[in-house]
């Protein structure tokens, strides 16, 4: 008996450290920190990465012990990729691309499996003539629902009244074209602006349209926008505003009970402080708008948020990350502290959150993919110190009213960029986790901290297998299994992954 009680005490401990396992990529010596990638996913049982350097295009295939199976050149990508964006399912990837040749922009779809061998030649979606003068040549934009079948490939333009026009291409899982269409919104005042683009599983296009103040502080009007998959016209419902100013505006589309939700954080006045959170919630099936309201944040909430704050400012360096959907209707908002110190001008978060990275830029709008990693797309000030600090996690019902709040404490800088600060957030259905870099005598040891569904918190043990030289760049990482995440790791100046399964 009483070995066997010692072989259950071995058997539960082992099991315990074998909680989290760490797998790395060996290093390739054509990845270096300067190449470009996008983590595609889980394809028949392979892990895809995409990388792009200097006008050089590849697909690394790695089993799932992350032993290097074969990289792919794509010798029929031309030198000068624009954007690309994937779409990964079981057994295939849709690439769709965009390129430039002489005066025209090109849209095409190239479908290839889990060994990255292509079937069929690349299907085109459109074209565009733009000019030999025109700087701004990205044209096309990509959003697929949450479900992958519905996929929208669509383009903006200005006619000469300055409002938008739309071209959409919308296509299935199979990449067969639904429906394609050309309607036009009407843009009132140059303050207007169109952000987070979504598309339904029911393939509804749905954005927002908003307007900022002269000095591009607030919003301080906007409507949500809805095209219909085989309707040639927008629908639009008002936000209504009444005394409240808002930040920058989130869009979390809910598949399962046929909602959009709207929010933002809001102030009472100009450059006050953050008082709480705007929601609105519309019924996309029944077309009607649920309820619309305010919800501040206590005392007590903003004590827990301020850091090196006050707590009436509490929540002023706090930015929207992101949106999670529960099952009930109701919704998580995950929020984190976000601040710059520079020696040449004063930061603060109007300038960061209407630059050119964060609004509509007219002409055609193409934006990065979340996990698309540029190290030269922010165009990083060697003078500029990046401070991400804590996180806020809030529960709400399906009615808007805040259940519970918690927080991630962390504390992070860096000097000259942010490749290694922010999280990354890994939802294993139990509860979720986060994973950030966190300094111990000069080195950076990925921290993982969890937040179960009634918001009680717990720090986890250190991952295991943290090999020394490996620094870690979370906010790139990508969940590619219902517990599984690979994250890029930096290692003597070369990229290479580390696969986490939790």
């Amino acid at each position: 008996m009483r070995i066997l009680y010692l072989y259950a005490l071995l058997v539960l401990w082992s099991g315990a450290l074998m909680a989290q396992k760490v797998t790395y990529t060996d290093l390739e010596r054509d990845d270096y920190k300067s190449t470009e990638f996008e983590i595609i996913g889980k394809v028949s049982g392979n892990i895809l990465v995409y990388k792009s350097d200097r006008g050089d295009y590849a697909i690394s295939i790695y089993d799932n012990a992350m032993q290097l199976k074969n990289r792919v050149q794509l010798d029929f990508l031309p030198k000068k990729l624009i954007s690309v964006d994937f779409i990964n399912y079981a057994d295939k990837v849709f690439m769709i691309y965009q390129f430039q040749r002489k005066d025209a922009v090109y849209s095409f779809c190239a479908t290839m499996d889990g060994t990255a061998n292509f079937t069929g030649a690349p299907i085109m979606v459109d074209s565009t003539r733009i000019g030999f003068y025109t700087k701004e040549n990205k044209v096309y934009s990509v959003e697929y629902s949450e479900d992958k079948n519905r996929i929208m490939v669509y383009k903006i333009n200005q006619d000469k009244e300055n409002d938008n026009v739309f071209y959409t291409f919308l296509y299935d899982s199979a990449f067969k074209l639904i429906n394609n269409s050309r309607v036009s919104l009407p843009m009132e005042t140059k303050k207007s602006f169109l952000s987070n683009f979504s598309v339904t599983n029911d393939g509804d296009l749905v954005f927002n349209k908003l307007e900022r103040t002269s000095n591009r502080d607030y919003i301080v009007s906007g409507s949500l926008i809805i095209k219909r998959p085989v309707v040639d016209s927008f629908e639009q419902v008002p936000m209504q505003f009444k005394t409240q100013l808002l930040d920058e505006v989130k869009l979390k589309v809910d598949n399962i009970n046929k909602t959009i939700l709207v929010t933002s954080f809001f102030y009472k006045q100009k450059r006050g402080n953050v008082e709480g959170l705007y929601v609105s919630k519309f019924d996309n099936a029944k077309h009607q708008q649920l309820f619309e309201k305010e919800v501040p944040f206590s005392p007590e909430l903003k004590a827990n948020a301020k850091g090196q704050s006050s707590t009436s400012s509490a929540f002023n360096d706090y930015f929207i990350r992101k949106i999670i959907n529960t099952k009930d209707g109701g919704f998580l908002v995950t929020a984190e502290s976000f601040y710059t110190t520079s020696r040449s001008q004063p930061w603060n978060r109007w300038n960061y959150m209407y630059g050119p990275y964060g609004m509509y830029t007219p002409y055609y709008y193409s934006p990065y993919s979340p996990f698309y990693y540029n190290p030269w797309y922010n165009n990083y000030n060697s003078q500029d110190r990046y401070h991400y600090d804590n996180v806020a996690v809030l529960s709400l019902d399906n009615e808007g009213n805040l259940l519970w709040s918690n927080f991630v404490h962390k504390t992070q800088y860096e000097d000259g960029s942010d490749l290694f600060t922010s999280f990354m957030m890994v939802n294993i259905g139990s509860e979720l986790r986060f994973l950030y870099n966190e300094s111990e005598r000069r080195n950076q040891m990925i921290v993982d901290s969890g937040i179960s569904p009634d918001g009680k918190s717990s720090r986890k043990p250190t991952l295991r297998n943290l090999d020394k030289g490996f620094t870690w760049m979370p906010r790139y990482g990508k969940q590619i299994g219902a517990r599984t995440v690979l994250i890029p790791c930096i290692n003597r100046n070369y990229i290479c992954f580390a696969k986490v399964d939790f």
